[in-house]
C-alpha cells in the first residue's frame, strides 16, 4: 500500500509537470505573428529572421521544438535573453531571493498576527472583541493589495516619512535598510492575508474547544494558555497549513503588483520586465520556474501534515 501511493505520488507529480511544461511552451509558440520578426523589430531582414528561426529552431515541427526545448529544460537551460544574451536560469535566481524574502516575512508576519488574534477570538466567540476582528476581517478582504500598498506610501512614506517609498537595500548592504524598504510591500501582502488565516483558524478552534480532551484539561486545572496552545492550536491547524502551502505558490504571483509598484528587483518585477522588453523566451522561462515552485511547495506542505499529526502518516502507511 506505502509503495502504491508513492508511485501515484510520483506519477501526479509528473503528469502536473509536464503539464505545467506544455503549457509554459505554448506560450510562446502560439503567439500571433513570426516571433524572430517581433524579437528583431526593425533590424530584420529576412536573412536574419531565417537565420533567428534557426536558431530558436522555430523551422522545426510544434512537437520536435516541444521535446528539443523540454530536453534542455531538463538540463537547466531555460534559454537565453534575446537581447543581454544572458542565462534565463541565471538571471531568475539572481532575482529570487528578493521575492523569496518577500513572501516568507509575509507569511511570517500574517501568522504572527493571525494564530494569536485567531486563537483570542475563538476564545472569546460572540464578545465584542470577536466581533471587532471580524469586521476588521471583512474591510481587509474587501481592500486590495494595491490599495493597501498605497495607502500605506500616503501615510507612512509621504505624510509621517518614516520609510522609503520605493528600492530595495539588499541584507549585504545593510540589514536595517533591508528591513525599512520590506516594511510596506510585507504589510501590503500580509494584511490581505491574515483574515483569511484568521477566519478559518477561529472556525477550528470553536470546534476544538468544544471537544471532551479539552474539557477534561479544563477539569485538570491547566492553565487557559497552555490549553489554547498546546493543546486546541495543533489539531486546529491542519487547514490552516493547507492554506499556507497553497498561499506561498499564490504569492508568488501577487508580489508582480507589489515588486513593480514598490521597484523590489524580485523575479514578479523581472516578469513585467520581461513583458515589457518582449523577451519572450525570459517570460517562458519565468512562468515554468514558478509553476514548478508552486509545485514543489505543495509537496513539502503535505509532508509537514506528518509533523503536525503523525497519525496521517500512519494511514497513509497502512
Amino acid at each position: 500500500m506505502k509503495l502504491k501511493r508513492l508511485l501515484t505520488g510520483v506519477l501526479t507529480v509528473t503528469a502536473t509537470l509536464v503539464a505545467v511544461s506544455m503549457v509554459s511552451f505554448l506560450l510562446v509558440a502560439l503567439l500571433p505573428g513570426d516571433i524572430a520578426l517581433i524579437i528583431l523589430g526593425d533590424a530584420a531582414t529576412p536573412e536574419r529572421v531565417a537565420a533567428l528561426r534557426h536558431d530558436l529552431g522555430l523551422d522545426q515541427p510544434l512537437p520536435l521544438r516541444y521535446l528539443s526545448w523540454l530536453w534542455n529544460v531538463l538540463q537547466g537551460d531555460l534559454g537565453h535573453a534575446i537581447h543581454s544574451g544572458e542565462a534565463t536560469l541565471d538571471v531568475i535566481l539572481s532575482r529570487l531571493p528578493v521575492t523569496v524574502e518577500l513572501v516568507l516575512l509575509t507569511q511570517v508576519v500574517a501568522l504572527g498576527l493571525a494564530v494569536p488574534l485567531g486563537i483570542l477570538s475563538a476564545y472569546r466567540r460572540g464578545s465584542k472583541l470577536d466581533h471587532g476582528v471580524l469586521a476588521g476581517c471583512l474591510a481587509l478582504l474587501s481592500t486590495p493589495a494595491f490599495v493597501l500598498a498605497l495607502g500605506l506610501v500616503y501615510v507612512l512614506a509621504l505624510r509621517l516619512q518614516w520609510l522609503p517609498a520605493t528600492g530595495y537595500v539588499s541584507l549585504s548592504e545593510s540589514l536595517s535598510g533591508n528591513l525599512e524598504s520590506m516594511v510596506m510591500p510585507v504589510l501590503s501582502l500580509a494584511l490581505i492575508e491574515v483574515p483569511v488565516y484568521l477566519r478559518l483558524l477561529r472556525s477550528e478552534m470553536v470546534g476544538t474547544l468544544q471537544q471532551n480532551y479539552i474539557a477534561l484539561a479544563r477539569g485538570m486545572g491547566l492553565p487557559t494558555w497552555r490549553i489554547l496552545f498546546e493543546n486546541a492550536l495543533r489539531p486546529s491547524s491542519l487547514n490552516l497549513i493547507t492554506v499556507v502551502g497553497v498561499n506561498m505558490g499564490r504569492l508568488m504571483g501577487g508580489a508582480i503588483v507589489i515588486e513593480t509598484l514598490f521597484a523590489l528587483p524580485g523575479v514578479g518585477q523581472l516578469l513585467v520586465e520581461s513583458i515589457y522588453q518582449q523577451e519572450y523566451l525570459m517570460t517562458q522561462g519565468i512562468v515554468l520556474f514558478v509553476a514548478i515552485l508552486f509545485i514543489l511547495v505543495n509537496l513539502l506542505t503535505d509532508l509537514a501534515y506528518a509533523l503536525v499529526d503523525p497519525r496521517l502518516l500512519r494511514d497513509a502507511e497502512g
